[in-house]
């Protein structure tokens, strides 16, 4: 190694989930591309995020299809292909990475304010930054819906003593759908 030799690009560097320089900056501008060129191939963006380790930068998507059927290989594969040249010439993102595209799971997340109505009536897991139902900061219960005309967007789920509980989205750390085994 030579005096002065950078012992690893910057862009390795993760800051909150994004990895750094020059992404780090960008995050936010790169996820709105992501999310209209998944749409613009017929899908939603569930989810999109960084992960694995400096020497193998991963990037995750999580797709949907708005028509409600299950999301195939088949889906995944398209969407990567479809993806793969912007990304690949895109100068804010590490010239390696690995893409994962895949289905959001049977437990989806519940990631922007349209998930609270499209599943409203489905059981739910939230977990929130302050408390929500006296001194809990996660509770489960089924979605009720999206009060859209509260100050901010707010969530309702209605808990399993029918006690109904509402949810600054802001608040929000994690909430996911729930499998029910029948």
């Amino acid at each position: 190694m030579e005096v002065g030799e950078k012992v690893a690009p910057a862009f390795l560097f993760p800051v909150i989930g994004v990895w750094s320089t020059p992404l780090a900056g960008r995050w936010s501008e790169v996820e709105a591309e992501l999310e209209a060129r998944v749409s613009a191939l017929g899908f939603e963006l569930v989810q999109a995020s960084w992960a694995g380790s400096r020497a193998r930068p991963v990037l995750r998507l999580r797709i949907d299809r708005a028509d409600g059927e299950p999301v195939t290989v088949n889906d995944c594969a398209a969407v990567s292909r479809g993806l793969e040249p912007w990304l690949d010439a895109h100068e804010a993102l590490p010239e390696r990475y690995v893409l994962e595209v895949s289905s959001p799971g049977i437990e989806r997340p519940l990631t922007r304010p349209r998930d609270w109505t499209r599943f409203a009536g489905r059981p739910v897991v939230v977990k929130a930054a302050r408390p929500l139902a006296g001194d809990r900061t996660r509770v489960e219960g089924e979605i009720v819906g999206l009060d859209e005309d509260a100050p901010r967007p707010t969530a309702r789920v209605r808990l399993g003593e029918g006690e109904e509980v509402r949810v600054p989205l802001e608040d929000v750390l994690d909430a996911h759908l729930v499998m029910e085994w029948d």
